[in-house]
């Protein structure tokens, strides 16, 4: 692990090969939290989630101990969520090669419009090569909320940016782990009940379960690493019950 900011406690972990989690625990009411970002090198970088907009100064200080941060190219998101996008235009002032990276809807109903330059939208299925890594988009609408939400796996380290799936509480979590996190992220979502419940919920994780991932990129706590296939279905069982 290399601490990025002492004062932060923000942090960099290389959690697949050229794959980057960037972390910075805070301290909110009621408990600890964390706020992660990816960071994919390659012939042309990604970050996938920008943080919230105050931690822009954190989160590319991070990104700068990998390498330079106008070297971007893409600028991804799962949704629109301030911690998700809240310091995009950011990125691409100092990035000035890159450009948003998210779903169809996204960029028809929200981004096209808050960005400073037009998204690179993904359909259903469509995959964009970055170089050695090639990512995936799949539409997940709702799941766990938002019309335009959406995933990216990335196929050779068989990675799954799954945005706000699996969330967990905590401040001081491991960078990734092989540790039980469906319950902790059930406790979590039956606390505050973020996910919009809607029917298509066990085909749409069938589908993510089919691609294959053996690491779980998870925006909130620690990534994980196992078999996710397994670990989608049991998510699928247990918003069923």
């Amino acid at each position: 692990m290399t601490i990025t900011n002492a004062y932060s406690g923000t942090n960099v972990v290389e959690i697949a090969d050229g794959i980057y989690r960037i972390n910075t625990p805070v301290q909110l009411e009621g408990g600890g939290f964390s706020f992660n970002q990816y960071l994919v090198v390659d012939d042309e970088p990604m970050l996938f989630h920008t943080g919230l907009r105050r931690m822009f100064p954190l989160v590319r200080e991070a990104v700068a101990s990998v390498l330079p941060v106008e070297r971007l190219r893409y600028i991804g998101l799962s949704h629109v969520e301030a911690d998700e996008c809240g310091s995009l235009n950011e990125w691409l002032a100092v990035a000035p090669q890159a450009v948003p990276l998210c779903g169809s809807v996204a960029a028809l109903v929200s981004i096209d419009d808050l960005a400073d330059r037009p998204a690179r939208a993904l359909k259903d299925g469509e995959t964009l090569a970055l170089g050695r890594h090639t990512v995936q988009w799949f539409d997940t609408p709702h799941l766990p909320h938002a019309w335009e939400c959406g995933f990216l796996m990335e196929h050779r380290t068989r990675t799954l940016l799954c945005g706000d799936l699996f969330t967990q509480g905590g401040a001081k979590l491991p960078a990734i782990t092989e540790a039980d996190i469906l319950g902790p992220s059930e406790a979590f979502r039956r606390q505050m009940d973020y996910f919009s419940h809607t029917r298509f919920v066990r085909p749409m994780l069938e589908r993510l379960a089919g691609a294959g991932p053996t690491t779980l990129a998870c925006m909130h706590g620690s990534a994980w690493r196992g078999d996710g296939a397994k670990l989608l279905r049991a998510l699928a069982d247990e918003l069923d019950s």
